[in-house]
């Protein structure tokens, strides 16, 4: 039997990513998981350096882009997940995959579910994907979700009564 104590949700405030959220909203309500949805900030000092080696940005740049993050986190876990047991988590990186797999391990994640874009070829071979990424190097199972996404996930009658047993008022489509 599969046991999921722990799901995150990785999201860059994109539409895969409220699909993604979707998914892990209806895993961790199924399984009577806690759920994290975290974003990673780009941490700006580490793009701001300029050819000559100078900083470009400012120390308030950061705390502004960690602000912005947090308020827009926070309503999205208040919005898509209400009563729910989340939690919003924001780390600052310039590598995301890398601060997803490190969160998922201190957190002991059970599994990642987070969004991909399915850009083109070329798009991909430039700048590579914090998807691919992360599925390679995850401690845990990974599920991507492309946007929009398959409507599988609904919720037959015998789901249907558990979560509402336990108080969770889940319809798909949310």
């Amino acid at each position: 039997m599969i046991s999921l104590a722990r799901i995150l949700v990785a999201t860059d405030f994109g539409e895969a990513s409220a699909s993604a959220l979707a998914y892990g909203r209806a895993f961790a309500a199924m399984f009577g998981a806690k759920l994290d949805v975290l974003h990673v900030v780009d941490h700006v000092a580490a793009r701001a350096v300029g050819a000559d080696g100078f900083l470009m940005a400012s120390a308030d740049a950061q705390d502004d882009a960690e602000e912005e993050a947090r308020g827009r986190l926070d309503r999205l876990v208040d919005e898509a997940a209400p009563g729910a047991a989340a939690r919003a988590v924001i780390r600052v990186a310039s590598a995301p995959a890398h601060a997803i797999i490190a969160y998922a391990r201190e957190a002991d994640v059970d599994l990642i579910v987070m969004g991909t874009h399915g850009r083109g070829r070329m798009t991909h071979l430039l700048m590579g994907s914090v998807a691919e990424r992360v599925v390679r190097l995850a401690p845990c199972p990974v599920l991507t979700v492309r946007s929009p996404e398959r409507e599988f996930v609904q919720p037959d009658a015998l789901t249907t009564a558990l979560l509402l047993q336990r108080g969770v008022d889940w319809r798909p489509g949310d």
